[in-house]
């Protein structure tokens, strides 16, 4: 929640390109389980590739939810970077 920004400012802007994060870290956040929207097993074949943000959503606490063009589901914070 808020890496660089604080708690309800997005870190990735709409329209900012974004690397979604490799497969290892996917499973692993998978596993934990701890966040609002969790990643569905198919949003692992994204791992790794770039896409734009389309969409940017807060949970309450401050939770950063993230919608990708091109790719499905949605995104938290944690699985994303800046390219």
């Amino acid at each position: 929640m808020g890496k660089t920004k604080g708690l309800n400012k997005a870190e990735f802007e709409v329209g900012n390109e974004v690397r979604i994060a490799d497969r290892a870290f996917l499973e692993s956040f998978m596993e934990a389980g701890q966040y609002h929207n969790e990643l569905e097993p198919e949003q692992l074949e994204y791992a790794g590739r770039t896409a734009k943000v389309k969409e940017v959503s807060f949970f309450h606490g401050g939770d950063e939810i993230y919608t990708l063009e091109g790719v499905p589901g949605v995104w938290h914070e944690e699985c994303l970077a800046a390219v």
